[in-house]
């Protein structure tokens, strides 16, 4: 038999093949299910349906690895209750699924038309009045900003009820702040030989903080890249509550009390600064403030550190050392740390330790990220189009109360100030447009209050590819979203460039690039006319003209014309700020004020905030709030990922439910013992804001004192109407964290540490569930065991 090489065998240049009965696409894997990285894949139709899927091996930047997930997608796009058509109900019927009626696509555009023209336009409440709520499925970000902004004409989208923009926001604040951009930990992958990149030298260490990378991936990241360097000699740093397969391989491992991140990263810097570890040619040529800043952690002893942190001092000395010593360091973020309200502050002190070490731009340490195409179809998308007037512009909720906002720190509106609004009805928001995200579900902290505020909407759309417990809950009009494969799309978060065929259809089922266009010309025709958008690829072919470095268009991707690929990966060299390639005015430098990476922020000095780290405890802690820990005495933290599920979906998926049916909290040992809890049983989660329950894990991987909950739980397989909406509360962890108390920037709250206790489900004490507590008895704070009333006010302490 004639023996193939592996380009014969997976058809490099070809985009489409036949293989016996199937039609193999060559395409990219993004958004839906939700995914930040678009791994190369195959797809393998039969009879115009997708019937499984294989990972791409002539795609460098995965290799032809997939997650579960993609493996699964078959199951995804093909279930039972999958939405094939758009969904009209009356608003009095909302919890009723079965009041929904189908409905044409024209009668569904007229209807919203219609609602717009008579209960916006017509009672004089202006445009400002209608919102959008995005989730966090990367190619979905932009497509709402541009229907609010472009096709309503008004300036609020937000990340649904997100209390403080709790997922890389406050990341992102701090890393513009100090060095213009974002970076993120090179493992090759700004070049399309990856590692084999000649200039490329893998980092000697690796600083896993708060996040696991191997299960979840951040943008322009795959975690499968670390152990591929571990084989090539990367050491592993890791800090984290819970101890994972990273953390048994680590030359450094350091389990904290959640909420204290600051601290010890504070003390880390001390250690390199007083035992000179740092980078002294780095630090007085390309770093600002390092006098202030030494001065700033000269107060943080890896002893005073270790004491509020709950680890061992020595153990933060000899990661310091490892960093500031073997080589190259790269951090590989998550959003450990976007979801405290001390985040902001913990950045900063992570960022200013890689900084002094100089850890940014140099081979196999962390490289400023851009989109090599300047492509705007982030979240900003939109804004600057000329639809918005200044006047309409500055309605944008949150802009007023925090100076961030104001000055474009954020693209979007501050999610806590539309909660209030939407409580007080000060200002009115009227129609709320969603896209891919199930609010008091996953994002909302106080999943109660979020519902309750979400019901106060007039009218709500939703666009979805299955019934959800918010569609079920909350919505009036739902339309159905194709699946990535069903969709024409343009993948350019970071680098590489993609661009997605549609290469199959389901039912009645549209992309939201075809939205985009649909509600632009029926509610803007005018505007979208102007610009040739007509169809779903003038959409994305119009991005591609109005970026300032294309090299291709879009259809020649589309066409795999683009060097005989559907992608485009330039290089990008290292040591940017020595070249100009960092500063829009093309100088030296980083793309900050002062040219430099500022320790000491002068753009935060500007704006009157804290221009330094400051360490603070989190709002509820033993520390903070020593009364309430009496009553709650375990510190609990939530939102770790698992290999399974992308946020909330997924939960319909047997495949996935098989091997993790049920949500998990996992309690230490001694804990266990102490509370009468058995391993796997049933127990509740009780906090100051409400309850719910989850299945006991019982491990030695979290450290005593600390408990760590699922996230994102609900139940397809219940009963979909109200009270029940799929389980949606009875598991829900976020109806024990709390809303409207960000961080002093604005950005980052409290999911991932607060106060809790733990006791076995007993017949009795569950007699209510929280569904019942929440729908029918008007939520936790109607019942006096939760003595805290919803607050009408933004900052008003609870």
């Amino acid at each position: 038999m004639e023996q193939k090489n592996l380009e014969e065998l997976y058809h490099k240049g070809e985009l489409e093949w036949e293989e016996g009965e199937y039609t193999v696409c060559r395409g990219f894997q993004w958004t839906p299910p939700g995914c930040h990285n678009s791994c190369g894949i195959l797809y393998y139709l039969k009879d115009g349906v997708m019937d499984h899927a294989e990972g791409d091996p002539l795609f460098p930047y995965n290799n032809g690895r997939l997650c579960a997930r993609c493996l699964n997608l078959h199951e995804a796009g093909y279930q039972e209750n999958r939405l094939k058509y758009p969904l009209l109900r009356k608003k009095e019927d909302r919890g009723n699924i079965d009041a929904f009626e189908r409905i044409s696509w024209d009668e569904a555009l007229d209807y919203i038309a219609n609602y717009v023209k008579n209960e916006i336009d017509g009672k004089g409440y202006g445009r400002e009045s209608i919102f959008g709520m995005v989730g966090t499925g990367r190619n979905i970000c932009w497509q709402v900003p541009w229907i609010i902004n472009n096709a309503f004409g008004s300036p609020n989208t937000f990340c649904a009820l997100f209390s403080g923009d709790s997922c890389a926001v406050p990341r992102t604040a701090a890393t513009v702040a100090l060095m213009g951009g974002y970076p993120v930990s090179d493992f090759g992958q700004f070049n399309e030989q990856m590692m084999d990149y000649p200039d490329f030298t893998v980092p000697g260490t690796i600083l896993i903080w708060g996040a696991n990378p191997l299960r979840s991936n951040a943008d322009c990241f795959q975690g499968f890249w670390i152990t591929d360097a571990m084989k090539r000699g990367s050491q592993l740093v890791v800090i984290d509550p819970m101890i994972n397969w990273m953390s048994a391989k680590a030359a450094v491992q350091i389990q904290i009390r959640p909420g204290t991140d600051a601290a010890v990263a504070m003390a880390m810097n001390h250690v390199i600064m007083e035992e000179d570890l740092y980078d002294h040619e780095f630090v007085e040529k390309w770093c600002y403030g390092f006098d202030e800043w030494r001065e700033r952690c000269s107060e943080w002893t890896p002893e005073k550190a270790a004491e509020v942190a709950w680890c061992d001092a020595d153990d933060i000395r000899k990661a310091a050392r490892f960093i500031a010593t073997n080589g190259a360091c790269a951090a590989p973020f998550g959003v450990s740390n976007d979801q405290k309200r001390n985040g902001v502050a913990a950045y900063q002190s992570i960022f200013n330790m890689l900084a002094i070490t100089g850890n940014y731009e140099n081979p196999g340490g962390n490289t400023i990220a851009y989109d090599p195409w300047g492509t705007v179809m982030s979240y900003v998308a939109g804004w600057d189009e000329g639809v918005l007037t200044p006047e309409m512009k500055a309605k944008r909720l949150g802009d007023k109360e925090f100076p961030l906002h104001s000055v474009g720190f954020s693209a979007l509106g501050q999610p806590d100030i539309l909660m209030k609004a939407l409580e007080t009805n000060n200002p009115p928001m009227r129609m709320s447009f969603c896209m891919g995200t199930n609010p008091f579900v996953n994002m909302a902290p106080d999943a109660s209050r979020a519902y309750h505020a979400l019901m106060n909407v007039d009218f709500a759309v939703a666009c979805d590819y299955r019934m959800t417990p918010y569609i079920a809950g909350c919505v009036d009009l739902v339309l159905p979203i194709a699946m990535n494969w069903e969709r024409n799309t343009l993948r350019c978060w970071f680098t590489p460039m993609r661009a997605n065929r549609k290469i199959s259809t389901y039912y009645e089922a549209k992309s939201d690039e075809e939205i985009v266009v649909l509600l632009g010309n029926k509610m803007n025709p005018e505007f979208f006319q102007s610009k040739g958008i007509s169809t779903d690829m003038d959409m994305l072919e119009y991005i591609v003209q109005q970026a300032p470095n294309h090299t291709w268009s879009f259809q020649d991707l589309y066409d795999g014309k683009a060097d005989g690929k559907n992608y485009d990966w330039p290089d990008r060299p290292y040591y940017q700020y020595k070249t100009g390639g960092l500063r829009p005015d093309g100088q030296p430098g980083f793309a900050t004020a002062t040219g430099r990476i500022e320790l000491w922020c002068t753009m935060f000095s500007n704006l009157g905030l804290e221009p330094m780290p400051k360490y603070e405890e989190p709002a509820e802690s033993p520390v903070s709030t020593p009364e309430l820990f009496e009553k709650f005495p375990l510190v609990l933290t939530t939102g770790a990922r698992n290999f399974e599920f992308f946020h909330s979906e997924q939960r319909e998926q047997a495949h996935m439910r098989a091997t993790y049916p049920d949500p998990r909290v996992r309690i230490n040992p001694e804990d266990a013992k102490e509370l009468g809890v058995s391993d796997n049983a049933w127990v509740w989660i009780e906090g100051k804001r409400g309850r719910c329950r989850q299945r006991a894990l019982i491990t030695e991987g979290i450290m005593k004192g600390v408990v760590e909950a699922d996230h994102g739980w609900w139940f397809p397989e219940q009963d979909g109407n109200a009270p029940h909406l799929f389980g949606a509360f009875d598991s829900n962890i976020n109806n024990l964290t709390e809303n409207c108390n960000p961080g002093p920037y604005s950005f980052g709250a409290d999911f991932r540490s607060t106060l809790c206790k733990i006791y076995p489900c007993t017949p009795e004490n569950s007699a209510v569930m929280p569904g019942t507590e929440v729908v029918v008895n008007g939520g936790f704070t109607k019942n006096p065991e939760y003595g805290n009333p919803a607050v009408a006010a933004y900052g008003e302490q609870q």
